[in-house]
């Protein structure tokens, strides 16, 4: 885990190495154990090291194989890579360093592009062919692993953080209409390759973009899973599916212990972490650390959830630590958290992540999380009415999702904002995506749009800039592509039992205690951004009232002042603050030092 970044001329100039080194300085926090610049031809790359994998310099970054004639940067880890490494030794490759890293450039040396197709992990990569100058970047199936892009007739920038662009200068920061858009309709959510900003755009999940030696951009998905029941699992019984899914996951827990340093476990208290604990126990990890956080209780809303996370933790008999953050200490970090956000983003969760990733990054450098299940298994309660007759064709089903997930209307978007779009293009996006063969019922569908966009720019986002805020590297298990795979063609009502989760819930009662499994469904609880008052009230109030934003008068005066009159008044319908969605987007400008008009 790291931060990569670099240049790529088109023009035939030679790559700007002083903006390259701006922009791997603000990813130190991403990578600090080590820094790294290298430049040829028409390509420069920078490099944050995390040592996880290889803790000698052997290992650094950007790597260089000069017997190959290959370079590479990159910010992940891929959990299969010694038994790559050990295949390509047969092959009669020979290896100057025990990193993963090594093993991506020879793999690919080996096997070509789609040697993206043989691995297990997380990752995005720049790749560069020494003599030719080609350049491959590539991102992988679940877009774990961030890289963004800024682009013009002459450079191409790539970066693990959309804010380390921003350093290298040169990028366009007007907001783009399309985005804003999907920002105040679509949950806050900006499907790719688009960023709230016009002149950043980010690489999708699944994709591989190559900048060849004649000019020509090239852009494939090598990956999309396919939401359709297989013949040969027709006559899998219900214990069949929980068999298969439990053998998955534990595979999945067990690739990701993969480290030369210790792996902790984040717990906080729910069916998907306590499951992980468990595997993880059962597996054999002795003296594993876990972590839940709580917050006061604001405003009659609970703070905490240890009472559950005690459970497991003593069940398992793992080394738990309780984080206890109180209300004064969480004013402060909300700067911080904003300012790990390589896009705005409104949940609440981020700042508990944030605060959490602080004191877990004090003991363990990589930790397992629990995100993900809730998409992947249907845990949301939109899904069960994805399954009634009215959502069985397409626009029954576009109008299901969009009722339960959806913040506002065209309308309500044009209330707020005239920068919008004119049409509707979160609404098109959804029917679009619904569209596509590959989902046969409305559940399918809303799970792989939830799974392959909204996971991704969303929970999994928020995993990657938070934990990575604290140099601690993040892994989600529930993310496995073979188990994700397997979940995608399991009968939708399998998944949407047990008002959600239900096959996943089944199998971890071999695993976890009932209690934890039969309990109400919980959350990372922030009080004081649910119910905003006193000095939280203020921030949003001074964000929206400062000069920044009066200038880029991205909000409707009006809409500003009704909100605020009444701040607590208006959810979403996923109880989401609307102050609060639109103060973190101009909180989030400003902490980026986005000025200027909003188009």
């Amino acid at each position: 885990m790291c931060g990569a970044t670099g240049e790529v001329r088109l023009d035939g100039r030679m790559p700007d190495v002083t903006a390259v080194a701006a922009m791997v300085d603000v990813m130190v926090p991403r990578g600090p154990d080590g820094a790294g610049v290298w430049s040829q031809g028409r390509v420069a790359l920078g490099h944050r090291r995390l040592k996880i994998i290889d803790l000698s310099e052997a290992g650094s970054q950007p790597m260089i194989d000069a017997e190959l004639g290959l370079a590479v940067c990159w910010n992940g880890c891929i959990y299969n890579y010694e038994d790559l490494r050990s295949e390509l030794i047969t092959h009669g490759y020979r290896f100057f360093s025990h990193s993963d890293t090594e093993v991506l450039l020879k793999a690919y040396h080996r096997w070509g592009d789609r040697f993206v197709d043989r691995l297990h992990g997380m990752f995005a990569f720049a790749i560069v062919e020494r003599d030719s100058g080609r350049v491959l970047l590539g991102r992988d199936r679940l877009g774990i692993k961030p890289l963004y892009l800024t682009e013009d007739a002459n450079r191409v920038r790539f970066a693990s953080s959309l804010p380390a662009l921003l350093a290298g200068g040169g990028v366009d920061t007007r907001i783009d209409p399309i985005a804003l858009n999907h920002y105040l309709s679509f949950h806050s959510v900006v499907p790719p390759p688009q960023t709230i900003l016009r002149g950043v755009k980010k690489v999708p999940p699944g994709s591989l973009i190559a900048f060849e030696p004649d000019g020509r951009r090239t852009e494939i998905t090598y990956w999309a899973p396919e939401f359709t029941r297989h013949d040969e699992r027709t006559d899998w019984t219900e214990s069949d599916w929980e068999d298969a899914v439990l053998d998955s996951l534990r595979r999945a827990v067990e690739r990701r212990l993969v480290a030369d340093v210790p792996v902790g476990c984040l717990l906080s208290g729910g069916v998907d972490s306590s499951l992980i604990v468990g595997l993880l126990a059962e597996a054999g990890q002795s003296d594993l650390k876990t972590f839940s956080i709580g917050f006061e209780s604001v405003g009659g809303v609970a703070g905490d959830e240890f009472v559950w996370s005690d459970i497991v933790a003593k069940e398992f008999g793992t080394d738990h630590h309780q984080i206890r953050i109180d209300t004064a200490r969480m004013l402060p970090a909300l700067d911080g958290a904003i300012g790990a956000m390589s896009e705005p983003m409104v949940s609440h969760d981020c700042v508990a992540f944030y605060l959490l990733s602080e004191e877990v990054a004090r003991h363990v450098k990589v930790v397992q999380s629990g995100q993900g299940a809730d998409e992947v298994f249907a845990g949301y309660h939109w899904y069960p009415p994805m399954g009634e007759p009215a959502a069985a064709s397409l626009d029954g089903s576009v109008a299901a999702y969009r009722s339960a997930f959806f913040d506002r209307d065209q309308s309500g978007v044009g209330a707020l904002t005239g920068y919008g779009a004119a049409d509707d293009p979160s609404g098109r996006f959804v029917t679009e995506h619904f569209a596509r063969a590959g989902a046969e019922t409305g559940v399918d569908r809303a799970l792989r749009l939830d799974t392959t966009v909204m996971l991704v720019d969303d929970p999994v986002k928020r995993v990657d800039n938070m934990t990575m805020a604290w140099g601690l590297e993040g892994r989600v298990p529930f993310l496995d592509h073979e188990l994700v795979e397997l979940a995608a063609t399991c009968p939708p009502g399998l998944k949407t039992a047990y008002d959600g989760k239900g096959v996943l819930k089944q199998a971890a009662r071999r695993v976890i205690p009932s209690s934890v499994i039969d309990r109400p469904k919980g959350y990372f609880p922030v009080p004081a951004l649910t119910h905003l008052e006193g000095p939280y009230l203020e921030l949003v109030r001074d964000a929206l009232y400062a000069p920044a934003a009066k200038e880029r008068g991205l909000f409707r005066p009006q809409a500003v002042e009704q909100l605020l009159d009444d701040p607590n008044g208006r959810l979403t319908p996923l109880r989401g603050n609307e102050l609060w969605q639109i103060a973190l987007l101009e909180l989030w400008l400003q902490r980026h030092g986005i000025t200027g008009p909003a188009a």
